[in-house]
């Protein structure tokens, strides 16, 4: 059984195959060192290792976390094509990736402070680890429940409900009903990769 920080192996159903390459060339391109990367994402250097090698298939949260440091979109880290500066995305262009069992929908254009997704969170993923890093984070309940976990204080959501607070907050999602639970998401990016500061993951359960 894998943990929440080396995720599943990278098995024939879920290679993600531009992943491993670019993670490598996104982390050259903003000057960082291997162990510098990882510590910044509350890694260790030899998983990331491990995901630019193909080894491992990262989770959607190590993902965001990645695109946060090296200033760019989850988009750019799968190595997909989305249209520079489209001010609309259509419903019908947004294909579906997964990665560490989340679904997302990339519901933003690239080269922006911000980047928009909408994200299907299934119960029990590996993605409800603890996250502490640079940025704001605003999200929105679409369907399903949704159990945020903001410092020390837990709040439930559901359709309709909203959250915006500061990513230094130490913070986590979960699903809280078996079907799981759909929410757009917004974050920032990191303009200064090299500046960005983590505290690294909180690996105390979650109420």
């Amino acid at each position: 059984m894998s943990s929440p920080e080396t995720g599943p192996p990278a098995g024939p159903d879920e290679v993600l195959p531009a992943v491993a390459p670019q993670l490598r060339a996104l982390r050259r391109r903003a000057a960082l060192t291997l162990e510098a990367a990882a510590r910044t994402a509350g890694l260790s250097p030899a998983h990331l290792s491990r995901l630019e090698t193909g080894q491992r298939q990262p989770s959607l949260p190590v993902l965001l976390a990645l695109a946060r440091i090296y200033g760019t979109t989850v988009s750019e880290l799968l190595g997909e094509t989305v249209a520079e500066r489209d001010a609309v995305v259509r419903a019908a262009d947004m294909e579906p990736t997964v990665a560490g069992g989340w679904t997302y929908w990339q519901a933003g254009a690239s080269s922006r402070g911000m980047q928009a997704l909408r994200v299907r969170v299934p119960h029990g993923s590996q993605g409800d680890i603890v996250r502490v890093h640079p940025g704001e984070e605003w999200l929105y309940v679409l369907q399903g429940r949704l159990r945020l976990r903001l410092g020390d204080t837990t709040h439930r959501l559901g359709p309709g409900d909203s959250a915006h607070f500061d990513s230094l907050t130490p913070h986590r999602i979960a699903a809280e009903d078996a079907d799981g639970v759909e929410l757009l998401f917004v974050h920032t990016l990191l303009q200064s990769p090299t500046a960005a500061l983590c505290l690294g993951p909180d690996t105390g359960d979650m109420p």
